[in-house]
């Protein structure tokens, strides 16, 4: 049976915006306290401080400490957590419907209300600091940021999402404060809720829990393409060599995005894709092998991951560079097409069973895009899709001169020197 759902937009006087998705039949509802900032909006000095405020907002406020933040909403069966990303910072809750006041009244406190005590600052650079260790120590992991740092060369958008150890160290009380009095104002707000909730109803609750500075959205410098070849090898004593190839790509509201994902979903979206088929089935060469498309305010960047023996990367990366060549030059038949289309079309609506991916879904859109896409437009927009869209999105993104290659383990450059990589030009 098709779920039906109504979708409802507040913004208040401050600028503050207010958005839920009501879903009738659901029995549960997710609440996201969106606030849009990221890393790309810290200085050089600084990297990391959104995500370590992220941290220290579960650590106290004037009315709880740590363990009865954690179990206030797990005592009555709910959840409460974060993420930072690039661009944004959400702290959010998924309870019963019946437990909306909770999970709203929880989610202002450690918000609004964070005491950010000096004790627990340096407590928590330790737990934040382990956790820059464990990337470090995951070559799966630290292959992508170290990426991120070669294709943006130098921008913040290539800055580690959780800074460094140096950094976290030197983070203070003042440091704190003074970034969330420029960033956690009424304009880069958005409070986001999906499923059985009624719009009015939390509207009025949010007026009543939340009330932040009034300030209007700023952004970060426009972040800029890479337009020259460029490959690093990073060397790292281990017996795969990790893999990033990086092309530039498109912002998050770009008209062509569904082109992009579609092209995505035949390379690298899942095991029945042609990399991972050629790669791993086909030739044994790699255990993982995918693409990643990577959408931001204003640019974007497409992506493929994988781990071989350094012997073998350069078959790996040539057969890549042989698909896209490919896929530059021919159409996809019509069959192998609607197959990629199905597969979107299941992966969205699977998705949107969830009222945690509908929150989050709801967030993203409204700060990237100011607008809300129903899921019956999502499918549309999909069904619209045809083969020559991939094409021209390939041509338009696939040349030799604008790649990034990164590596991190036992390959050196001798190992790839046969590699054609003009095979795209």
């Amino acid at each position: 049976m098709k779920q039906l759902s109504l979708y409802s937009k507040t913004e208040l006087k401050n600028g503050l915006r207010i958005i839920s998705e009501e879903i009738p039949s659901a029995r549960s509802v997710a609440i996201g306290i969106w606030v849009d900032v990221g890393s790309r909006d810290e200085n050089k000095d600084e990297n990391g401080i959104s995500h370590f405020i992220e941290h220290m907002f579960f650590k106290g406020t004037k009315k709880r400490n740590a363990k009865e933040i954690a179990s206030y909403l797990e005592s009555i069966g709910g959840s409460i957590n974060a993420f930072t990303s690039h661009e944004q910072t959400c702290y959010h809750a998924t309870i019963l419907d019946k437990h909306v006041p909770q999970a709203v009244e929880i989610l202002s406190d450690i918000v609004l209300h964070s005491t950010l005590s000096r004790v627990n600052i340096e407590r928590e650079k330790s737990v934040v600091i382990e956790e820059i260790v464990e990337v470090e120590e995951t070559p799966a992991e630290l292959v992508h940021e170290l990426f991120s740092d070669c294709y943006w060369r130098g921008q913040p958008l290539g800055w580690p999402i959780m800074g460094t150890s140096k950094i976290v160290r030197s983070l203070d009380r003042n440091k704190l404060i003074s970034f969330i009095e420029k960033h956690y104002s009424s304009g880069k707000v958005v409070i986001a809720a999906a499923g059985n909730v009624a719009h009015n109803s939390f509207v009025n609750l949010v007026k009543r829990k939340f009330e932040f500075p009034v300030g209007d959205e700023n952004y970060s410098k426009e972040a800029g393409s890479p337009n020259k070849f460029s490959m690093k090898l990073f060397k790292r004593k281990a017996n795969q060599t990790h893999l990033c190839i990086g092309i530039p790509g498109i912002k998050f509201d770009h008209p062509e995005r569904n082109a992009m994902l579609a092209m995505h979903t035949y390379l690298g979206g899942g095991m029945s894709s042609i990399l991972f088929q050629k790669i791993r089935e086909e030739k044994g060469i790699a255990y993982t092998v995918y693409t990643f498309p990577d959408f931001y305010r204003d640019n974007g960047l497409f992506g493929v991951y994988l781990a071989a023996d350094k012997k073998r990367l350069h078959q790996a990366i040539e057969i890549i560079l042989r698909e896209f060549k490919k896929i530059k030059r021919d159409r996809l038949p019509m069959s192998k097409f609607e197959k990629v289309k199905a597969q979107m079309k299941g992966h969205l609506i699977l998705n949107m069973e969830s009222t945690g991916s509908r929150m989050n879904r709801l967030g993203r859109y409204e700060l990237l895009t100011g607008k809300f896409v129903s899921l019956d437009d999502a499918l549309r927009a999909i069904d619209r899709l045809k083969p020559g869209d991939i094409t021209k999105m390939a041509r338009e993104m696939f040349h030799h001169n604008n790649m990034t290659i990164t590596s991190l383990g036992m390959a050196s450059e001798n190992d790839l020197k046969n590699v054609d990589w003009s095979l795209i030009k």
